[in-house]
Order: C-alpha cells, then sequence, then structure tokens
C-alpha cells in the first residue's frame, strides 16, 4: 500500500481533474457556465415526453416547479465543492467513508456513461437527418459514434477551451431557442396550445411530469460540486448555479414542449424523444444547435466521468489521460446502441432512485452532523482519519442508500406514489440517516461520533488544515506543511 503523505499528494495533485482547488470565478461566469450546460438536447427533449399525457398548461407549471425544487439540492451540493474544493463524488469520503465512497462513485460513472451515449445518439440522429436530407445517405450508429469519438478528443485536450467558449455557445443556442419560439407562437396562439386534447389513455399525472423535472435536476447534480468548486465564494456559486440551471431548464424544456406541441397542433406524426420530429419542423438551424449543445456539454460530462474515476480513490493512483483514453473507448463504443433512446424515460428514474438518497445523506452529513465543513482527513486513506468509521465504510450511510433507492423503485414501478417517488425518497433518506446517526452514535466500532467533528473547518487548500493534515501523517512532525 502506498504511503499515506504519497496518497495526499496523489489526491492533491497539481491536475486540475486531481485533488481540491480554489476557486477564482464569480456570479457571471459561474452563471453562464451553468446557462450553458443544461441548453442542451436531452433537457430540451426531455420537454416533448409530457404533451399530450397532461394537459401544456400543467406540463408548463410541473416545468417551473420541479426546477425551482430541484435546483435547491443542486446548489447545496454545490456548495460543497466551493467550500472545500473537492468535486461531488470525492464529497461523497464524509458520509460513506474514505472506501465506502467507491459505491456512489461507481453508480456515478456508469450514469455519467450512459448520459453520454444518451447526447452522442442524439446528436448523431441530428447529424444524420440532417446528412440525408441533403444526400439521402443514412448511418445514425456511425454518425453517433463520430459525435462521440469528437467529444472524447475535445475532453481530453480541449475542454478548457470548451468551459471559456460554453458561454457564447449558449448566446448563439439561445438565439436559435428565440427563433423557434417566435415560429411557434407566431403560427399558433397560446390559447390554442392550452387546448391541446389530453391524451388520459397515456397515464400521465401532474406528479409524474414533476418527478420527470427532479430527475432531470438530480441528473446535473452529479457534477455541481465538480463545476461550482471553481466558483470564488459561496455567494458566487449558489447564485450563479441557482440562476444559471434555472433559467437553462425552463427555457430548454419549454422550449421542448412548445416545439412538439406545435409539431401536434400541425397534426404531424409526433414521436416524442426524436430530435428529427422538431428538425423536421423548424430546420437546419435547430439541427446545428442541438449539434453544438452536444458537443459542449457532452465534453464536460465525459471530462467529469474521467474526474470522478480519477478523484474516487487514492490507492491506483490513476492518471487522466490514460483514465479518458479508455473510458473514451467505451463511451463511443456505447453510442452506437440506438435501442437506449426508447428506454429515456426509465433512465431518468433509475437516476434518481440511485442518487436522490446519496443526494439525502450528502446534505444532512455536511450541513447538519458535520457543521459545514470537512477536514483534510477526508483526502487520507488511514485509520486514524475522522472518515474511516469502520473499516473505511459509513455502513449507515450503506443501509440507508439502499432503503432509499429501493424505496424510489417501489414507488416509481411497483406501488406508484400519488406525490411521486423523488421527493418522498429525498424526505425518508434525510431523516433516517438523521435518525440512524443520532441513535447509533454511541455504538464502538462504527465511528459515527467524533470530537473532531467540533472543530473549525475551511477550504481544504487552507493552510491550517495542512498543518493539522501533517499532524495527523505524522504526529511527531514539526516541519511546516508542504506548499499546495
Amino acid at each position: 500500500m502506498s504511503s499515506p503523505e504519497t496518497m495526499a499528494v496523489n489526491l492533491d495533485g497539481q491536475d486540475e481533474s486531481a485533488g481540491p482547488v480554489r476557486g477564482t470565478q464569480g456570479v457571471l461566469r459561474i452563471g453562464m457556465i451553468w446557462l450553458a450546460a443544461n441548453l442542451v438536447v436531452t433537457t430540451l427533449l426531455t420537454g416533448t415526453l409530457f404533451v399530450p399525457a397532461v394537459s401544456f398548461g400543467t406540463a408548463s407549471a410541473m416545468i417551473l416547479v420541479g426546477t425551482l425544487l430541484g435546483v435547491i439540492v443542486l446548489v447545496l451540493v454545490g456548495n460543497m465543492g466551493t467550500r472545500t474544493g473537492l468535486p461531488t463524488m470525492a464529497l461523497t469520503r464524509g458520509s460513506f467513508g474514505i472506501r465506502g465512497s467507491i459505491i456512489p462513485a461507481a453508480a456515478n460513472l456508469i450514469i455519467l456513461m450512459g448520459w453520454s451515449w444518451v447526447q452522442a445518439m442524439l446528436a448523431g440522429v441530428t447529424v444524420n437527418y440532417l446528412v440525408h436530407e441533403a444526400t439521402g445517405f443514412s448511418n445514425p450508429a456511425l454518425f453517433s459514434a463520430i459525435c462521440q469519438g469528437i467529444v472524447v478528443v475535445l475532453a481530453i485536450f480541449g475542454h478548457t477551451g470548451i468551459s471559456r467558449v460554453e458561454p457564447w455557445l449558449a448566446l448563439l443556442i439561445l438565439i436559435v431557442m428565440g427563433f423557434v419560439f417566435a415560429a411557434a407562437f407566431g403560427a399558433f396562439s397560446p390559447s390554442e396550445f392550452a387546448a391541446l386534447p389530453v391524451d388520459t389513455s397515456l397515464g400521465g399525472t401532474p406528479f409524474i411530469t414533476l418527478d420527470m423535472v427532479l430527475a432531470t435536476a438530480i441528473s446535473w447534480t452529479v457534477l455541481s460540486a465538480d463545476m461550482n468548486r471553481h466558483a470564488k465564494s459561496s455567494t458566487a456559486g449558489i447564485v450563479g448555479s441557482g440562476i444559471g440551471y434555472t433559467l437553462s431548464t425552463c427555457i430548454a424544456m419549454l422550449l421542448g414542449l412548445v416545439a412538439f406541441s406545435t409539431v401536434l397542433l400541425r397534426g404531424g406524426d409526433a414521436t416524442a424523444f426524436d430530435p428529427a420530429v422538431i428538425v423536421g419542423e423548424f430546420g437546419w438551424p435547430l439541427g446545428i444547435a442541438i449539434f453544438l449543445s452536444v458537443m459542449a456539454t457532452n465534453t464536460m460530462v465525459v471530462f467529469g466521468m474521467v474526474t470522478s474515476v480519477v478523484n474516487a480513490q487514492s490507492r491506483w493512483h490513476l492518471r487522466f489521460l490514460p483514465t479518458a483514453i479508455v473510458l473514451g473507448i467505451i463511451s463511443i463504443i456505447g453510442s452506437t446502441f440506438l435501442g437506449l433512446l426508447n428506454q429515456f424515460t426509465d433512465f431518468l428514474f433509475v437516476i434518481s432512485a440511485f442518487f436522490v438518497p446519496v443526494f439525502a445523506i450528502m446534505i444532512a452529513d455536511y450541513y447538519l452532523l458535520k457543521r459545514r465543513g470537512y477536514s483534510r482527513q477526508i483526502l487520507h486513506e488511514r485509520r486514524e482519519s475522522r472518515y474511516w468509521y469502520s473499516g473505511g465504510v459509513n455502513w449507515v450511510a450503506v443501509i440507508v442508500w439502499v432503503i432509499g433507492a429501493a424505496a424510489s423503485y417501489l414507488m416509481s414501478y411497483v406501488v406508484p406514489s400519488p406525490i411521486g417517488a423523488n421527493i418522498p425518497a429525498f424526505i425518508l433518506s434525510f431523516l433516517l440517516y438523521l435518525g440512524l446517526m443520532y441513535g447509533l452514535g454511541g455504538v464502538r466500532g462504527l465511528g459515527l461520533r467524533d470530537p473532531r467533528d467540533a472543530e473549525p473547518t475551511g477550504h481544504l487548500l487552507d493552510g491550517a488544515d495542512a498543518t493539522s493534515a501533517l499532524r495527523l501523517e505524522d504526529p511527531s512532525a514539526t516541519r511546516a506543511p508542504r506548499p499546495e
């Protein structure tokens, strides 16, 4: 096993993919990054799933309510990244344990890989439609693989550049979206949209719609700390991500809702979650906007996927480039399995079942149990670490996660909840985790209570915490801490 100091160096490495970072970005910059990130085809096409299962007005209201509820979880987890400098999955060490955090990290890898596949497929289908219209050639699987190949190259070599130009891409996409809104409402009045008949045979309800919107927020929360750790302050991260995510989600989902409703009003053959349907209605500018949005957002998804793996543990010393190449090859191959597009709704609910309990546990642990602070001991795989718990695992968190995920599944598919699955699963996981942590806190061997939780903590690059970490590694050491 590597020495604790070596593991700390690995986690505190100079690569921007590893270890804590100190943010420098203000409200506007963070807001623009979040605005650009979610102006993407998956969010847009999620808006096509709502009508005619529910009315146009109900769908619009649930998009707004679900986004405002979901963004609360997103900014709370994102603020943990701002205050510590760590990405989302590295933060799970605080609640799940140094080794137990591998469980949500593994789930996150699967989810992000699925997202990269879905977005590449949608870009490929869009490009295939445009090419087929121009030349008659059609091979959506080939174009999906090509699009994902471009994404992987950008993730390895151009993620910094993408993050810089993404706000400008967002501006271009907003212009195209404005054109679509103008064309739709120029053709049909708001009252005609509101009068679209509801197809009750589809089994839609307001809470099913709300759950899908909430699932979108949960799916983005897996990257919230990754992005918000670059904010220079909690205010910048909370305000920037809150406004940016809310605007982008509402705009993109409402656009999908309006565009799909326009096709229905024209009496067209409307298939939900098919970009070719709305590109065929509004033309190639929308197709180009969809392609650019996928290139920008999927690049950050793949980069976040690699970052999660690199930061998941400290024993294997994974490097960014070879990890990115291996995961990139897998993502390119998977992007050709176009059948996944037919299972997108189930994919959203799987994300919710996995991660609603995780985020409930993280928020309860950080803000209430650990008093808004994790020390640098979170970086070290040592038994003396406060976050070692029992054998490196907080079994309370693992058990609550399993119960919360199972409850979410049951409320989605076995005994459908009248108010959806996400809100009850979050409340259940949050309260159960707090109850068990307090109730079992005195049990020896579990490591649930620790007097070090009362010690003040700051950003993980703060000098005071660096000194504490050094003493943890070598209590007799008197030398100055290694420069960060």
